[in-house]
C-alpha cells in the first residue's frame, strides 16, 4: 500500500482545495483504494464512503443494484464500471464516484476474463473508463495494480486529462 500513498496523497490535496467529495466502490482491489484514500489526513473532507462490492449480495446490499439493474450487463465490464461508479456517486451525494471490477486472480472470474482484468470507472463533472489487463495471475500483485490503475483514473478526470 505504501505505493498508493503518494498519489493519494496527491489526490485528497486537490479535492480538499476543490471543495470537492467522493465515493469508492471496489471489488477486486478489495478495499486497498479506500484504504490508500484514508489514509491521507484530513480525509473526511472529501471521502464520504466506500463499499468493497465482491457479490451479487453486496451489489445488491451495499450500492442497490439488484438483477434488474443488471439486465444487459456483466460484471467486470466498462459498462458495469462506469455503472457503478455512477451509482455510488448518486447514492453518497458526491461530486466523484469511482469503481473498479475484475479478476484478481490466480485464476479469471466466471465471465470468462482472465486474471488481471480489471475495469475502472469515474464518474463525475467528467467520465472516465478504462480496461487494464496485466497477463499476470499473482492475486497481490493484481490488487495493487488495480488500485493504482483507479487512483491514476481518477488523477486524469481531475486534470480534465484523456
Amino acid at each position: 500500500m505504501e505505493t498508493l500513498l503518494p498519489t493519494a496523497t496527491t489526490l485528497g490535496a486537490a479535492l480538499r482545495a476543490r471543495n470537492e467529495t467522493l465515493a469508492v466502490a471496489e471489488s477486486s482491489s478489495g478495499g486497498l483504494v479506500s484504504a490508500a484514500l484514508l489514509s491521507v489526513p484530513g480525509a473526511s473532507a472529501y471521502f464520504l464512503g466506500g463499499a468493497v462490492v465482491y457479490t451479487a449480495a453486496a451489489r445488491s446490499a451495499l450500492v442497490g443494484l439488484d438483477e434488474t439493474a443488471m439486465t444487459g450487463l456483466r460484471s467486470a465490464s466498462e459498462d458495469y464500471a462506469l455503472l457503478l461508479a455512477r451509482t455510488v456517486r448518486t447514492r453518497h451525494g458526491a461530486t466523484w464516484g469511482i469503481a473498479e471490477t475484475g479478476a484478481a486472480g490466480p485464476s479469471g472470474n466466471r465471465y470468462g476474463d482472465a486474471a488481471g482484468h480489471s475495469c475502472l470507472a469515474v464518474s463525475g463533472p467528467v467520465e472516465l473508463v478504462a480496461t487494464i489487463e496485466t497477463g499476470g495471475t499473482d492475486r497481490i500483485t493484481n490488487m495493487r495494480t488495480f488500485a493504482r490503475a483507479l487512483l491514476d483514473l481518477l488523477g486524469d478526470a481531475l486534470a480534465g486529462r484523456r
